[in-house]
């Protein structure tokens, strides 16, 4: 073997890898000062991670146009063709999905800075999440798919698959009918705006916040951190609360049974104080009002209105141990009480007490 047979090799690898690191070096300066020149525009800051995959990118497509030349492939130029076209469609696919990556990211990151309104917050943030993820997927799906058609025997197979794509898309649209209705519904759910990430919601009599939407379930996070697992299609065909939907602004009530004798108006101003002492209330409304009566009890209505579900929860919390707690000290006659008594006898006398042995 010559000289130049080792030396060949040597130098197509090398300079390969030397104009790899010189590009993505170039690249990198670039997006530092682009940066550095605009840093009311974080987007050039966050493309610098995209270098790894772009590196891949360059030097498989480098390899991919001189490995002839090397002189060590004789034989095998179609595996090595082959394989470094594979690597080059899989980093460009990385590449993409990266670069979607950070637009999302910066996209929201701007957006948040700019509103403050946080139920538009969580819409924008749920719709770039599933337009994220939809476009992962695309990508990927198109992505293998280029790989595999780099084969000639996958090229045979799409052909005959193209011939008879009809009965198969029919095939597979009622093999994959609970799926597709899931995928189309997460898009309905993104779009349409019925639920967003963080709003507080009521599942199958629990309520939680929307910890996590994908394109085909939806995780719901409880107030004693359990998840709901629910396919989005069951918030697209069921009917559901959304206590975020308009505002996060919610109202409470507690409802208390008591004496007919209770102090009412004492009761209300109680109320009054309780509400305007706790960090809960949000200051919008308060009220207590008698809502029923029974022979032996009054239902009474305590009012209240908070920022959040978590605090209302809380609030009303608060007022059901302080107004317990007062009447209990102040006034116990109006806590109710079961009154019992001997039932008489035919002859008007009271029954003896029924012995043991």
């Amino acid at each position: 073997m010559s000289t130049e047979d080792v030396l060949r090799p040597v130098l197509v690898v090398s300079g390969a890898v030397v104009l790899t690191l010189a590009v993505g070096a170039l690249v990198d300066f670039l997006l530092r000062r682009a940066d550095a020149r605009h840093p009311e525009t974080p987007l050039w800051g966050a493309l610098r991670r995209c270098r790894v995959p772009l590196r891949l990118v360059v030097l498989s497509a480098l390899l991919l146009g001189s490995y002839e030349e090397t002189g060590l492939t004789e034989g095998h130029e179609e595996f090595v063709g082959r394989a470094l076209t594979l690597a080059l469609l899989a980093g460009v696919g990385w590449l993409v999905n990266r670069i979607v990556n950070v637009i999302v990211e910066v996209t929201y990151s701007r957006y948040a800075n700019r509103s403050r309104d946080a139920a538009r917050l969580r819409r924008v943030r749920t719709q770039l999440t599933l337009v994220e993820r939809v476009t992962g997927f695309v990508v990927i799906v198109v992505t293998v798919a280029a790989m595999l058609l780099t084969f000639p025997q996958m090229r045979a197979v799409g052909t005959s698959m193209l011939a008879s794509a009809g009965i198969i898309g029919i095939i597979a649209g009622i093999a994959a009918q609970s799926t597709l209705g899931n995928l189309f519904a997460g898009l309905q759910i993104a779009f349409g705006d019925l639920v967003r990430l963080g709003d507080t919601v009521v599942v199958e009599g629990e309520w939680g916040t929307v910890e996590e939407i994908t394109l085909t379930f939806l995780t719901v996070k409880t107030w004693d951190e359990r998840r709901y697992t629910v396919p989005v299609s069951y918030f697209t065909s069921r009917p559901f609360e959304n206590w975020s939907r308009g505002g996060a602004e919610i109202t409470g009530t507690v409802f208390f049974h008591l004496d007919h004798h209770t102090p009412v108006q004492a009761l209300r101003e109680r109320l009054g104080e309780l509400v305007e002492a706790s960090d809960h209330w949000d200051g919008r409304n308060w009220n207590l009002v008698v809502t029923d009566t029974t022979p032996s009890t009054i239902e009474v209505r305590a009012l209240v209105t908070a920022r959040d579900a978590d605090a209302v929860w809380s609030l009303r919390c608060e007022v059901r141990e302080g107004l317990v707690a007062w009447l209990a000290e102040k006034h116990p006659y109006a806590l109710p009480r079961i009154m019992t008594a001997h039932a008489p006898t035919a002859d008007g006398l009271r029954p003896r007490s029924a012995g043991l042995g």
